[in-house]
């Protein structure tokens, strides 16, 4: 992998692959660029695919103290190293990272492909407890990083608690659970998304080409929250992806790819500030 240094002197690990306009890949934490090889791969014959470490995880460093602004610094660099404007997608946790980059950055992210960002805008499903951040952090700093994750998985993302037995037995758990520290990241970026109230009017400044993407067979609140973001999105728009659930990002990249090509490849080269 390449390098690049943040500007708080961070180390952010980085690949390239493909030919044609820069598409960063943003991951959800608890995970390295390496959870979205199919898909980097499926879209390498029409963009320079970048994948990345977010900071904490894999080859990429952790820094100091936490913050959400210095994720989007992160970003900048890897754009820059790009050749200064690209693209950005991603899927679930990450498309919160990708809309305070795309406020952030302006006219150096080109366009933005949002697959089934995780807001909670109504009661089509309980909200997520308020402090479960702090309680994952109390977890981690405990040493008891399995329970940390099982307090994501079950109060967070929602799984049944009888899935949390075969997923345990799984050897992805324990990669989960080593990247454990991570999981407040996203929390941090999404906070005020999830309780199932409205989404903040001030938080976006986005006017880039956007695409909010559902799968066609995914829970009624992604749905709901996907076309409540789009009405904040000046050049947003809403899709359904057929026969497709939120688990697709990952396990159906060929059906992704190509709505994201149909998306993107096509976007202007401009921002809020170009």
């Amino acid at each position: 992998m390449d390098q690049v240094i943040s500007a708080d002197g961070t180390t952010i690990a980085y690949t390239t692959q493909g030919a044609g306009p820069a598409l960063v890949l943003v991951n959800t934490t608890m995970d390295d660029h390496h959870g979205l090889d199919a898909t980097a791969a499926a879209l390498a014959g029409d963009f320079t695919v970048v994948g990345y470490d977010r900071r904490g995880v894999g080859r990429s460093g952790a820094g100091g103290p936490y913050a959400p602004e210095r994720e989007i610094e992160d970003l900048a660099a890897v754009i820059q190293a790009a050749g200064g404007s690209a693209a950005l997608a991603a899927g679930s946790g990450g498309c919160g990272l990708v809309l305070a980059a795309a406020t952030g950055l302006g006219a150096a992210v080109t366009g933005i492909y949002l697959f089934e960002p995780p807001f909670i805008v109504d009661d089509s499903r309980p909200p997520v407890p308020a402090d479960w951040v702090e309680q994952v952090a109390a977890l981690v700093a405990a040493d008891r990083r399995g329970d940390a994750v099982e307090l994501f998985m079950t109060r967070v993302v929602g799984v049944p608690a009888e899935y949390i037995g075969p997923m345990k037995a799984d050897p992805s758990w324990e990669t989960m659970a080593g990247y454990a520290h991570t999981l407040g990241h996203d929390g941090q970026i999404l906070a005020g998304t999830q309780d199932g109230t409205p989404l903040p009017t001030d938080r976006w400044n986005v006017s880039q080409t956007a695409v909010v993407a559902v799968g066609e067979q995914s829970e009624p609140f992604f749905h709901t929250g996907a076309k409540a973001l789009v009405t904040q999105l000046p050049n947003g728009r809403y899709e359904t992806l057929p026969g497709l659930d939120h688990s697709a990002f990952w396990t159906a990249p060929d059906a992704v790819a190509a709505s994201m090509v149909t998306a993107l490849r096509t976007a202007p080269s401009h921002g809020p500030n170009g």
